[in-house]
Protein backbone atom coordinates (compact mmCIF):
# COMPACT_ATOMS: atom_id res chain seq x y z
CA UNK A 1 0.00 0.00 0.00
CA UNK A 2 1.17 3.92 -1.09
CA UNK A 3 0.40 7.16 0.36
CA UNK A 4 -1.60 7.78 -2.63
CA UNK A 5 -3.56 4.52 -1.56
CA UNK A 6 -4.57 4.83 1.85
CA UNK A 7 -8.25 5.30 2.95
CA UNK A 8 -7.45 9.12 4.30
CA UNK A 9 -5.97 12.35 3.11
CA UNK A 10 -2.66 13.29 4.78
CA UNK A 11 -1.82 16.83 4.51
CA UNK A 12 2.19 16.47 3.75
CA UNK A 13 2.97 20.19 4.72
CA UNK A 14 1.62 19.94 8.17
CA UNK A 15 3.07 16.37 8.86
CA UNK A 16 6.49 17.80 7.27
CA UNK A 17 6.47 20.52 9.72
CA UNK A 18 5.74 18.18 12.46
CA UNK A 19 8.44 15.95 11.91
CA UNK A 20 10.85 18.66 11.72
CA UNK A 21 10.03 20.08 15.00
CA UNK A 22 10.24 16.95 16.60
CA UNK A 23 12.97 15.88 15.13
CA UNK A 24 11.14 12.63 13.62
CA UNK A 25 13.14 10.91 10.75
CA UNK A 26 10.57 8.44 9.72
CA UNK A 27 6.43 8.61 10.05
CA UNK A 28 4.53 5.42 9.16
CA UNK A 29 0.94 4.24 9.68
CA UNK A 30 -0.06 0.67 11.02
CA UNK A 31 -2.86 -1.05 12.23
CA UNK A 32 -6.86 -0.94 11.85
CA UNK A 33 -6.18 1.52 8.34
CA UNK A 34 -4.56 -1.74 6.57
CA UNK A 35 -7.86 -3.85 7.50
CA UNK A 36 -11.27 -4.21 5.80
CA UNK A 37 -13.17 -2.65 9.45
CA UNK A 38 -11.15 0.71 9.41
CA UNK A 39 -14.12 3.63 9.21
CA UNK A 40 -12.46 6.85 7.79
CA UNK A 41 -15.14 8.55 10.09
CA UNK A 42 -14.76 7.29 13.32
CA UNK A 43 -10.95 4.99 13.08
CA UNK A 44 -7.96 6.41 14.83
CA UNK A 45 -4.87 6.16 12.87
CA UNK A 46 -1.75 4.18 14.52
CA UNK A 47 1.60 5.94 14.07
CA UNK A 48 5.26 4.70 14.42
CA UNK A 49 7.50 7.58 14.59
CA UNK A 50 11.45 6.51 14.38
CA UNK A 51 13.26 9.74 15.86
CA UNK A 52 16.63 11.16 14.42
CA UNK A 53 19.76 10.34 17.43
CA UNK A 54 19.25 12.01 19.87
CA UNK A 55 16.02 13.42 19.31
CA UNK A 56 14.52 12.61 22.98
CA UNK A 57 17.68 13.69 24.67
CA UNK A 58 16.00 16.13 27.58
CA UNK A 59 12.63 15.65 25.75
CA UNK A 60 10.92 14.32 29.18
CA UNK A 61 7.08 14.29 29.38
CA UNK A 62 6.79 16.91 26.34
CA UNK A 63 7.13 13.27 24.36
CA UNK A 64 3.58 12.54 25.94
CA UNK A 65 2.45 15.18 23.52
CA UNK A 66 3.35 14.04 20.46
CA UNK A 67 0.46 12.10 20.09
CA UNK A 68 -2.01 14.94 20.59
CA UNK A 69 0.04 17.09 18.45
CA UNK A 70 -0.02 14.66 15.64
CA UNK A 71 -3.85 14.05 15.80
CA UNK A 72 -4.07 17.71 15.65
CA UNK A 73 -2.35 17.40 12.71
CA UNK A 74 -4.10 14.79 11.17
CA UNK A 75 -7.29 15.65 12.23
CA UNK A 76 -8.41 12.47 13.93
CA UNK A 77 -7.02 10.96 17.06
CA UNK A 78 -3.64 9.27 16.49
CA UNK A 79 -2.22 6.06 18.71
CA UNK A 80 1.54 7.42 18.64
CA UNK A 81 4.10 4.76 19.45
CA UNK A 82 7.89 5.17 18.94
CA UNK A 83 8.96 1.85 20.83
CA UNK A 84 6.86 -0.58 20.22
CA UNK A 85 6.44 -4.40 22.05
CA UNK A 86 8.96 -6.61 20.50
CA UNK A 87 6.23 -9.47 20.31
CA UNK A 88 4.34 -6.97 17.77
CA UNK A 89 7.33 -4.88 16.24
CA UNK A 90 7.95 -7.37 13.48
CA UNK A 91 4.40 -7.29 12.33
CA UNK A 92 4.27 -3.45 12.53
CA UNK A 93 7.02 -3.17 10.32
CA UNK A 94 5.98 -4.88 7.92
CA UNK A 95 2.45 -3.71 7.01
CA UNK A 96 3.94 0.06 8.33
CA UNK A 97 3.14 2.75 5.33
CA UNK A 98 5.31 6.09 5.55
CA UNK A 99 4.20 8.90 5.11
CA UNK A 100 7.00 11.03 5.77
CA UNK A 101 10.54 9.64 5.98
CA UNK A 102 13.83 11.99 5.65
CA UNK A 103 17.52 10.49 4.86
Amino acid sequence: MSIAELPITIDSEKTAEFCRAGRIRRLSLFGSMRREDFNPERSDVDVLAEFEPGALKGVGFRHFGYGEQLAATLGRKAGFCSRPNGYIEPSIRREAVPIRERA
